[in-house]
This record gives C-alpha cells, sequence and structure tokens, in this order.
C-alpha cells in the first residue's frame, strides 16, 4: 500500500523561494535516477502566495519512504533547505484508494 506526504514550504522572500526551487531540482535528479520506489515527487507553486511552494510525495511503501530519507541528495536538500525558510509543514498520508501511475507497485 501506498505511503505520502504533502509539505507546504514558506520561503523568507521571492529570492528565497526560487533557490529552493534550484535546491529541490537538483535533489530531484538524483531521485529520478536512484529511488524506484518513489512513485511521485512533485514540487508546486501556489497561485498569488510567490513565497509557498507545496510538495506532494508518494511512495511505494514505508520502506521506499526510509529508503528515500537516506540518499545522499535527499540529505543535501534536508541540511540546505533551511536557509531559505521561514517555515514547513508536513503531513503524512495513508493511501486508502486511487489511481497510481502506470507500472507503480500496488495496481
Amino acid at each position: 500500500m501506498g505511503y505520502g506526504l504533502v509539505v507546504r514550504f514558506t520561503a523568507t522572500d521571492e529570492a528565497a523561494a526560487h533557490a529552493f526551487d534550484e535546491l529541490a531540482a537538483t535533489a530531484l535528479e538524483g531521485i529520478r535516477a536512484h529511488e524506484p520506489g518513489t512513485l511521485v515527487y512533485v514540487n508546486h507553486r501556489v497561485p498569488n502566495e510567490p513565497q509557498v511552494r507545496v510538495f506532494y510525495e508518494l511512495y511505494a511503501d514505508r520502506a521506499a519512504f526510509d529508503a528515500h530519507e537516506e540518499q545522499p541528495h535527499v540529505r543535501h536538500f534536508l541540511a540546505e533547505r533551511g536557509q531559505y525558510l521561514e517555515s514547513y509543514e508536513v503531513t503524512f498520508l495513508d493511501e486508502v484508494a486511487g489511481k497510481l501511475p502506470s507500472g507503480a507497485v500496488g495496481q
């Protein structure tokens, strides 16, 4: 069963939000290349809130999330993100039902 989370990040200003996006893009390169258990990992902008970003992350299971957290590119992101942020809020999600990406575990 899938395991997910939503994170709402608020950057200190618009310049910091753009720098945060660059940091996230670097992490995403590693996620694409090395994390088959990460099914969805998306950074969203929020209309009319230029300092806010919302991540949606979906993993094959809790073990895939745990493996994600141990990756060097993720550890770098986690260590560096604070310099750009005013705050963040994490909501963890347990899958009930839904449509998964084509070829994802659990279909």
